[in-house]
């Protein structure tokens, strides 16, 4: 799902979660998608969420941090994304454009 990059991503998670089958799964999310309408979706639908609490939050919430780990290999992929300009600035203005790129520049990530 691709959406505007002034929105806030949280925005999207619920939407993007109801397109897979997440019952028996782990998921796993940065601080910034610690909300309680997140979590109660994740939890109601069988799945395990691996999601840290906000720092100052009132209840700390147990996260298996060596499962956690695991999410920096979706940054570094988002990482050596955002190395080709037209993408981390966002040149093109029609959705379908800005996929393809984002298509391609994987299928060359892959293919180093």
């Amino acid at each position: 799902m691709l959406s505007e990059g002034q929105r806030n991503d949280i925005n999207y998670a619920i939407p993007l979660l109801e397109q897979v089958d997440i019952k028996e799964s782990d998921i796993l999310a940065d601080r910034g998608y610690d909300s309680n309408k997140l979590m109660d979706y994740i939890y109601a639908h069988g799945g395990e969420p691996t999601i840290p609490s906000r720092k100052g939050a009132k209840f700390d919430r147990y996260c298996d941090w060596h499962l956690y780990k695991e999410r920096h290999l979706v940054e570094n992929y988002f990482l050596k994304l955002k190395a080709f300009r037209r993408i981390a600035t966002r040149y093109d203005k029609l959705a379908s454009t800005f996929a393809a790129f984002i298509c391609i520049a994987s299928i060359l990530i892959w293919l180093k």
